[in-house]
């Protein structure tokens, strides 16, 4: 179980009015959001899962951390940084193209930053998370938004059981995720999960 330093050992700009944020979580879609019949189908195959997965981490360890990733990223992708010709901070790789069977087989630099990412998530006090469904419906009956509410509604569930549980004292999170299209009516959702549907 992880362990969470003091908050207030180091202090710095804060923008919450009486409330104490304790974690911060980071997620991002796994899988794909759309329909998935088998691999074979000529139309749905991309993937059978969908979810959230990501990283949660001490509010006071999200700014060393960041850091530390940017410092990991920037060598184990400099080729690749170099030859795409833009600064590094803006340069993004996929996890999908990044984490295939060949490459995780064969460059055992990935491995070892990737064992190296895992153990620093760890000593920090921090911990990985992932939720995911499996797409079961036919296609003319999937719906995507509905899909991806329901994986993040349990996220949230999630995260905020594990803070009221097995956080001592209690601890609360901000959750931040990539942009999506229907982010108003996911926040809608959001709040009246936790909140309640007539607040």
């Amino acid at each position: 179980m992880p362990s969470f330093r003091d908050p207030r050992q180091k202090r710095g700009f804060s923008c919450f009015w009486g409330v104490r944020s304790d974690l911060h979580a980071y997620l991002d879609e796994f899988g794909h959001i759309g329909p998935y019949v088998d691999r074979q189908d000529a139309k749905y195959k991309e993937s059978p899962v969908f979810g959230l997965a990501g990283l949660v981490l001490p509010m006071n360890e999200v700014r060393g951390f960041g850091t530390w990733f940017f410092q990991r990223k920037c060598e184990l992708l400099d080729f690749e940084i170099k030859r795409a010709g833009v600064h590094t901070a803006i340069w993004v790789k996929k996890g999908a193209s990044l984490y295939t069977v060949t490459n995780v087989t064969k460059y055992r630099e990935l491995r070892n930053t990737t064992n190296r990412l895992l153990n620093k998530i760890e000593t920090i006090g921090g911990f990985v998370f992932y939720v995911g469904l499996q797409k079961n419906l036919p296609p003319d009956k999937h719906n995507p938004n509905y899909l991806y509410n329901r994986v993040l509604l349990e996220a949230i569930k999630r995260i905020d059981s594990f803070c009221a549980e097995d956080c001592d004292p209690k601890g609360h999170f901000i959750l931040a995720l990539d942009e999506h299209d229907q982010r108003q009516n996911l926040i809608t959702a959001a709040a009246r999960s936790m909140y309640g549907a007539g607040e």
